[in-house]
């Protein structure tokens, strides 16, 4: 691995934060050069790929870097808190049933996606799925199943059931890196033309657009210049709810670890899963008290910054170049991605349901919790948590979905 030419995460953070206030100040800003250059480059994308093209030149290393562990693990759920506290439930709730039907398809057409493109390929290039014992291709592709529907957790718990080789499994998890940023950055773009793409669904987006309204009608309401107390004890609810998060998965974890180990197929084991679901949940019944109003002096957009800063430190672990390093198993995974995609879109199409869903689901399963937040508030911010609610459902089905696609691909002839 070659040394990148900056290796300090103070200097790396710097260069993060000046990206994006580079972006966020050229996109409010009133040239027309950059006005035209934004309806085509969405600013949320710009944020994830400059990151993303330094470490592919090695000036920075997102491998090496800890910032992502930093940020996934202080800033998400900091901000999921922060844009919780400010949601309508109830309006939230409302929206279950199409979101279900969607979430349900964003899983089956996974399941049903990697068999189907290993056939494909069993036709066009049977090379590609030679492969011996632990290195039999269809093992590999159940971990990257894992991750699509649930995440790291199910994952590793595929690794662990069907047992790849190391060399198969290294593979395996940089193509799901590229695949998985592809995806997001194909659904971000999706976000900034969603009116287009509701028009060809013929979608009925009255839910969605009156629980906006809602929302804006409560920041509008309630607005007022923030003070210091108000920042500190927006920060303090952000960042104290985290560490509270973080104590209790603490405890929880090896308790569960201790006293129902079979409860790890469900991801009931993983201090992430634990951190993220109890910091969302604190910040929904916070959303019953008067810290609800602490959005009127601008906790979401203190959320929002916090956001992009984990936008950008996804972007930097993304390599341009290791797109070439397996052509063939890459191709095929391009193919498995696309069959989810059509899939989502022909039942949203069936189903008049509108393409936030689509992405939102989407990214709840290929990226987990820690970007479906992002996806969310790419169409408005204060929907965020609706992608975390998706992602956990993700964590709880991962398992068993990976496990059933991992014995229809066994099944395939190779």
């Amino acid at each position: 691995m070659s040394e990148p030419m900056i290796t300090n995460d103070a200097v790396v953070l710097g260069i993060l934060v000046v990206i994006i206030a580079f972006v966020f100040t050229t996109s409010s800003g009133n040239s027309s050069f950059f006005k035209k250059f934004y309806t085509v480059i969405p600013s949320v994308l710009l944020c994830y790929f400059i990151p993303g093209l330094l470490n592919t030149f090695g000036v920075i290393s997102g491998e090496q870097s800890k910032l992502y562990s930093v940020m996934s693990r202080y800033l998400l759920p900091a901000s999921l808190v922060l844009f919780t506290i400010s949601l309508d439930f109830k309006e939230i709730w409302k929206l279950r049933n199409k979101a279900g039907v969607i979430f349900l398809t964003a899983c089956i057409s996974v399941i049903i996606g990697g068999p189907i493109s290993m056939w494909i390929f069993s036709l066009i290039s049977p090379d590609t799925l030679k492969g011996e014992g632990s290195d039999e291709v269809w093992r590999g592709l159940s971990t990257i199943a894992g991750s699509w529907i649930g995440g790291g957790a199910n994952q590793a718990a595929m690794y662990e059931t069907f047992k790849p080789s190391a060399k198969l499994y290294s593979s395996m998890i940089t193509i799901d890196v590229i695949i998985a940023n592809i995806w997001m950055a194909v659904l971000l773009y999706g976000a900034t033309i969603t009116k287009k793409i509701d028009r060809f669904l013929k979608s009925d987006n009255s839910a969605i657009d009156e629980l906006k309204l809602k929302i804006e009608r409560y920041q509008l309401d309630n607005m007022r210049i923030p003070s210091t107390t108000d920042i500190v004890l927006i920060l303090a609810v952000g960042l104290g709810v985290t560490g509270f998060a973080h104590f209790l998965s603490e405890l929880i974890v090896p308790w569960v670890k201790l006293n129902a180990p079979y409860l790890e197929k469900f991801s009931l084991t993983s201090d992430f899963f634990w951190m993220v679901a109890l910091a969302t949940m604190m910040g929904i019944l916070l959303s019953f008290t008067k810290l609800r109003n602490l959005e009127g002096a601008g906790a979401s957009r203190i959320a929002t910054v916090f956001l992009y800063i984990l936008i950008a430190s996804i972007g930097m672990r993304m390599d341009v170049f290791s797109i070439f390093d397996s052509p063939g198993l890459l191709f095929l995974c391009f193919i498995w991605i696309i069959i989810h995609g059509i899939c989502l879109l022909v039942i949203a199409k069936l189903t008049k349901t509108p393409f936030f869903f689509v992405a939102v689901n989407s990214q709840a399963v290929i990226g987990g919790a820690a970007s479906a937040p992002i996806v969310a508030s790419a169409f408005y911010p204060s929907l965020a948590p609706v992608g975390v609610l998706m992602a956990i459902l993700g964590y709880a089905t991962g398992t068993y979905g990976a496990y059933l696609c991992g014995l229809l691909m066994q099944m395939i002839p190779h």
